[in-house]
């Protein structure tokens, strides 16, 4: 299979350079592209691989809310807008695009996730269907001192009847603050997660998760969260965390 593999990046290189003129090199590079049946198959199936544009979960589709739209909505002006006059001190806000797992999308990235591991999927994006689980969005200040999380939880994150599951509540504590440290020293792995929850979210609802960087040290980022209402007026979970910077041979051991 990767001599298969091997042979078909050769007819792509081979097709790159190729001139529509001459005959004999089209020939050429076809014996070389369709050596066999099952790379056949697999050169019918790359269009549909490598050219699918990717979705961008973290745009608003139909299934947001009132509250989810108005708190994307305000960020999403901070993003853009900076005050006539005044200096920008690293307060204007980024949006985060999130996909269905970022490494398809990073360079050369989709041959490892597509081939490699055609299965895999980041979690709290594998359900495709719009408002049943995980729905959010991330955006960070441009000093990369604290991020914003709009959260929307779907109807298959029930835990107590008719509110969010704690388990589902420490995911996105765990992804904002995750993403926050990566920011700041991308790779990193989480070491520590302390989480107090204060009150219950009910199922459907729509919370802000704020981050804070507390101290950096060394390899070590040190990291508090906020799960509050829209409004900020009620306290549903509060959070610390210690996440450490690796390198990216230490992600590729099995």
């Amino acid at each position: 299979m990767t001599r298969s593999v091997g042979r078909i990046f050769s007819g792509f290189r081979c097709f790159g350079s190729l001139p529509f003129g001459n005959p004999p090199l089209k020939t050429q590079c076809s014996s070389v592209l369709f050596r066999t049946t099952s790379e056949r198959t697999l050169m019918h199936a790359l269009p549909k691989i490598f050219g699918r544009k990717p979705r961008d979960f973290s745009l608003p589709n139909s299934s947001w809310g009132k509250e989810m739209m108005q708190l994307y909505n305000h960020y999403n002006r901070l993003s853009k807008e900076t005050t006539e006059g005044q200096e920008d001190h690293g307060e204007q806000w980024t949006r985060l695009p999130s996909y269905n797992r970022t490494l398809k999308y990073a360079t050369g990235g989709v041959y490892l996730s597509k081939i490699i591991q055609s299965k895999a999927r980041l979690f709290t994006r594998n359900i495709r269907d719009p408002g049943a689980s995980f729905e959010y969005v991330i955006f960070f200040r441009q000093d990369k001192l604290k991020c914003a999380c709009i959260f929307q939880a779907g109807h298959l994150l029930e835990g107590a009847p008719g509110h969010v599951h704690g388990g589902a509540i420490a995911t996105m504590i765990d992804t904002i603050t995750g993403t926050h440290a990566s920011l700041l020293s991308a790779p990193v792995m989480t070491a520590n997660l302390n989480i107090n929850y204060r009150s219950p979210i009910p199922l459907g609802s729509t919370v802000l998760i704020e981050s804070i960087l507390d101290k950096e040290d060394g390899r070590k980022r040190y990291i508090s969260c906020r799960v509050t209402s829209t409004d900020g007026s009620k306290l549903h979970t509060e959070a610390t965390g210690l996440f450490l910077s690796i390198s990216v041979s230490h992600l590729l051991k099995r």
